[in-house]
């Protein structure tokens, strides 16, 4: 048999530097674990230290607005804005109230009226009402109106086939384009018969027209120099004349080749001239 161990636990020269080794690696780690923690907690105090630092530069910042006083400048109520409002003291449903009155075109003209619209306190208009300036003529009385005699300005009419650029700009609601429209259209007729042609210079409202017809007449002297010979004339120069578009103007070339020669009256065939208007486009025509 063999003989029983004296010493069952006893531990080899292995053993023993296994756990000498354990028991290095454990201090090691709780010593990391301890130091670490204090980097932790050396963070956490510098970083309170900077916020307490923080907190006292606002604090300060806060007093020092507190008692900082703004100069106040003279400003008209009637266009106080919501931040205006604000500063003054004034609460959102009295800006609001004050707004929902311009909003009428309204005007406030007393201190007393901006507090019946507003409804602000009594403490407050007597801290805001010294700063109200309302425009001269509310502070001021009314003077009497002196009434002048104005002498009625005679207009001279002027023949508007000799009208200048000029004269066609001196009429109100005539300006470089449509004195140049007016003109342009006045030289491709040759002269102007009836100052209802105006009707068809594109641009033209009705109200232009009349400032038109009370500065300028049609002579009755009038005459058309170079009247359109219809028998003779071509496709592209008749379509050229103001009252006829390139479709007419084929249609009427077209109906002077079938019946050999126009005569007055003939245009009447033509769709989209009327019996009207064809009484004056015929004072351009020579058959």
């Amino acid at each position: 048999m063999k003989k029983k161990n004296k010493f069952p636990f006893r531990m080899y020269l292995h053993h023993w530097k296994g756990v000498l080794f354990c028991s290095i690696l454990l201090f090691a780690l709780q010593s990391f674990y301890f130091w670490k923690k204090q980097q932790k907690l050396k963070v956490e105090w510098e970083e309170a230290s900077s916020w307490e630092a923080l907190q006292q530069q606002w604090d300060a910042a806060v007093l020092e607005k507190k008692e900082t006083k703004y100069q106040q400048y003279p400003f008209n109520p009637n266009f106080i804005t919501e931040y205006k409002g604000y500063t003054l003291g004034m609460s959102l449903q009295e800006i609001k109230r004050l707004h929902a009155f311009r909003a009428q075109n309204k005007y406030v003209n007393s201190a007393k009226e901006f507090q019946q619209v507003t409804q602000v306190s009594d403490s407050l208009l007597k801290e805001i009402s010294p700063y109200f300036k309302f425009p001269d003529w509310v502070n001021q009385p009314k003077k009497a109106f002196a009434y002048q005699k104005f002498e009625k300005k005679t207009i001279v009419k002027k023949d508007i086939n000799l009208a200048t650029k000029e004269d066609f700009m001196a009429v109100y609601g005539i300006g470089d384009a449509l004195s140049d429209r007016i003109m342009k259209f006045r030289d491709k007729l040759g002269a102007f018969v009836s100052l209802n042609q105006l009707h068809d210079v594109w641009g033209l409202t009705d109200e232009v027209i009349e400032n038109l017809e009370k500065r300028f007449y049609i002579n009755d002297q009038t005459q058309i120099i170079n009247k359109i010979k219809i028998n003779e004339i071509n496709i592209k120069d008749l379509a050229n004349f103001p009252y006829f578009n390139f479709y007419q103007a084929k249609e009427i070339i077209k109906l002077r080749s079938q019946q050999g020669t126009l005569k007055s009256g003939d245009l009447t065939k033509i769709k989209e001239i009327s019996e009207e208007k064809l009484k004056t486009i015929e004072l351009y025509l020579e058959f």
